[in-house]
């Protein structure tokens, strides 16, 4: 079985100025360009990659000059889109020759159609806020874009997850208007996956008849505490992507890959058959 179709997903990667430490402790960029070869070295290759958000911390003009810089290391093509921590224009501008963007309009909202699955991918951000919304004239868009291939497979690719996490901090920042959001997608059983970053940690939920899938950082992650007070905090547990790949006749699996440097693969060995 040969997959027709492999999509990386990474997600909130905070680029901050050259020569910076985030929070005076995370070499984000120094990650980011890890995670890229990892996703450079895979094998078979990556077709695809998809940002999900937050590539940089302050949506500095300076951030995005040190992030078109990392990612022309990418050997595939890769789509961006922005989340709470981006700003709307900077990133227009920074990245004008990638021809998917809108030249104008207020949202950062565009489709893919070049590959087996098609993606769709949504822009959910609120300038000066930490949390998202799907006005009605994002809906709007969404729904226009959905009925026009109800048979292709999609992806819907939006940063601020549509449902609660149960981390608390975080849930507190996620996506306003998520029920109305969730009434769009019900309707669109092509929808294989919708693909979210924001709460830097791997979390899945079967969602309004599909997949919802919050993928982890290669950057520094939120700690897994449940409590209902806990801290905002960050944890520097192992950096990770998803990858998304897709088979014909059987559908979209998604694999967590571990990006650094790990003892094997060893190969099993049989052990002797006892006398």
């Amino acid at each position: 079985m040969l997959p027709t179709m492999i999509m990386a997903q990474i997600s909130d990667f905070h680029v901050v100025p050259r020569d910076r430490l985030l929070q005076g402790k995370v070499d984000t960029n120094l990650l980011l360009a890890r995670a890229l070869e990892h996703l450079n070295g895979l094998d078979p290759p990556v077709d695809v990659v998809l940002a999900t958000g937050d590539l940089t911390d302050q949506g500095r003009e300076s951030e995005y000059e040190v992030l078109r810089d990392v990612l022309d290391r990418l050997r595939m093509p890769v789509y961006l889109i922005p989340g709470n921590h981006d700003d709307r224009e900077r990133l227009r501008q920074a990245f004008s020759h990638h021809a998917y963007l809108p030249d104008d309009g207020e949202f950062l909202h565009y489709v893919v159609e070049d590959y087996p699955v098609r993606l769709i991918c949504l822009d959910s951000t609120i300038p000066g806020q930490d949390g998202g919304a799907m006005c009605e004239r994002r809906l709007a868009w969404l729904e226009a874009r959905l009925h026009e291939a109800r048979e292709r497979p999609t992806i819907v690719a939006i940063h601020h997850p549509p449902f609660p996490c149960g981390l608390s901090h975080m849930d507190w920042q996620r996506l306003d208007n998520s029920e109305a959001f969730g009434a769009v997608i019900a309707r669109h059983p092509q929808i294989e996956r919708v693909l979210c970053g924001h709460v830097h940690r791997p979390v899945q939920m079967r969602w309004n008849g599909t997949i919802a899938c919050v993928a982890p950082t290669p950057a520094h992650q939120t700690p897994l505490d449940l409590r209902g007070d806990a801290p905002s905090a960050f944890s520097l547990e192992p950096a990770a992507c998803y990858v998304h790949v897709w088979y014909e006749g059987v559908g979209l699996i998604t694999h967590t890959s571990y990006i650094g440097a790990f003892p094997g693969p060893y190969r099993y060995v049989r052990p002797a058959t006892e006398p």
